[in-house]
């Protein structure tokens, strides 16, 4: 109700000040506008679209304001964005003759110049001004300043500059997001760590500079330490949820999937249900072959992300590591559905018919793999091998060669060309692959006894 009447209230006035403005431009005026009546003037309309009209505003407050820096500076932002940049910078330099230590007009400036593409002169410009400023205006501007750099692709001068924020103000949390990216991007995750690790001695509840330190652990491998950083963060802040995010990856990395899933459900509990968040807690499941489990956590991403057909994949590999050939078939054909040229997948359909005694049609998915990736050995192995045990031995030979023509000589084919010589009563030739083939690789020799 108060919200109502608020605005109600202040619509009367915007008409009211609309009128008197009327009435100056007219010359009908019995009384002075005040200078924060012509900003909200001009700001009406810039908010509305009307450009042209807030550019007069301008110019009539200015026949009164004279010496306004905020008038002046509202125009240079109207024309900024208007991509009218020379008139813009002038205005800034009109500006500046009433006012040389304005934040917004160095900030205004600095995007003028990017907007210009004159990066180089933007960054030297911020940098000029930095020396000018203090305390949260001199924050402002190095942010600004990382964001250009950015843009020059000098990304180590970005970390740097975030670090001298970081220097002034070591809670500053857009820093601090920043510079977690930047220290993995341009590989300084040592000086990362080192700098994290003193923010944390010296600040020991700054729950984001320990999530840091353990994003850069992370990204040394150096999974423990990582954790530990982020059972500090989360110990400061419960609901910090990417640590716990993190935390279940560098578990996993360690293979410690029960704990893993422990981070798991704590983020379920605190954050939004994520597909990304389920998956990893089904592929912990999986990792302890509790394939039930590991499904239904696969169904609950599945359902936040239908067209995800990696999941319904992995759905199909718990059931086939259970074989239930039927169920697989079923969860990797909605795989395939979703992404009709995935060789994989096809593969996967034919092992399982290939199980089931449906040699027919498991042998034209090993087709269909080979047609989509001709140059991948795998499905050629496939092919042959389903070839070998439905007892084409002739057709076999003849894929070999093709699959040679396409991958080039490899052991994994010498070894079948052998044992489908053999089949074929050919042991003199069977004999010679075989010698050719353990010339090439004997640790491949199982091929021949596990075809």
């Amino acid at each position: 109700m108060f919200e109502d009447d608020y605005q109600e209230e202040g619509s009367r006035s915007m008409d009211e000040l609309l009128q008197r403005y009327e009435d100056v431009k007219q010359g009908h005026a019995v009384s002075m506008m005040d200078e924060e009546d012509f900003e909200r003037i001009v700001e009406y309309y810039f908010q509305n679209n009307n450009e042209e009209q807030a550019l007069l505003a301008c110019e009539i407050a200015r026949t009164y304001y004279p010496f306004s820096a905020s008038i002046l500076l509202m125009k240079a932002e109207i024309l900024t964005q208007a991509q009218k940049y020379g008139q813009a910078l002038k205005a800034l330099d009109d500006m500046e003759q009433y006012d040389q230590h304005n934040l917004d007009a160095v900030l205004l400036r600095s995007d003028i110049l990017l907007g210009q593409f004159k990066y180089d002169q933007a960054a030297l410009l911020l940098e000029q001004k930095s020396k000018e400023f203090e305390s949260k205006e001199l924050i402002e501007i190095l942010l600004e300043l990382s964001d250009v750099y950015d843009e020059c692709e000098e990304f180590d001068a970005v970390f740097d500059t975030l670090k001298r924020v970081i220097a002034i103000d070591r809670r500053n949390e857009e820093a601090l997001q920043k510079i977690c990216f930047w220290g993995e991007f341009t590989g300084r995750l040592e000086e990362s760590v080192h700098i994290h690790e003193q923010l944390t001695e010296e600040d020991p509840y700054n729950a984001l500079a320990w999530f840091n330190l353990g994003a850069a652990y992370q990204g040394l491998k150096l999974f423990e330490k990582s954790i530990d950083a982020y059972e500090y963060c989360v110990a400061v802040d419960e609901k910090f949820e990417f640590a716990y995010r993190n935390m279940a990856d560098a578990y996993m990395r360690l293979k410690w999937y029960q704990k893993a899933l422990d981070a798991l459900e704590k983020h379920l509990e605190i954050g939004k249900p994520e597909d990304v968040i389920y998956e990893a807690m089904g592929f912990c499941y999986e990792k302890q072959k509790d394939f039930p489990k590991a499904r239904h956590y696969y169904r609950q991403a599945s359902q936040l992300s239908p067209q995800d057909h990696g999941i319904f994949y992995k759905i199909g590999e718990t059931y086939s590591r259970e074989m239930q050939w039927e169920k697989a078939v079923k969860a990797y054909s909605v795989a395939l559905h979703l992404d009709k040229n995935n060789a994989s997948y096809c593969m996967a359909i034919g092992n399982c018919l290939m199980e089931m005694g449906v040699n027919s049609e498991a042998l034209v998915c090993y087709l269909n793999a080979v047609r989509l990736k001709p140059g991948n050995k795998s499905t050629w192995i496939a092919l042959v091998r389903g070839l070998y045990i439905t007892g084409y031995f002739e057709e076999g030979l003849t894929q070999i060669e093709v699959a040679k023509e396409h991958c080039g000589d490899k052991a994994d084919f010498r070894y079948f060309q052998s044992a489908l010589l053999f089949e074929s009563g050919k042991t003199k030739e069977a004999m010679l692959q075989l010698e050719k083939a353990l010339s090439m690789s004997t640790a491949k020799l199982k091929i021949f006894f596990y075809h």
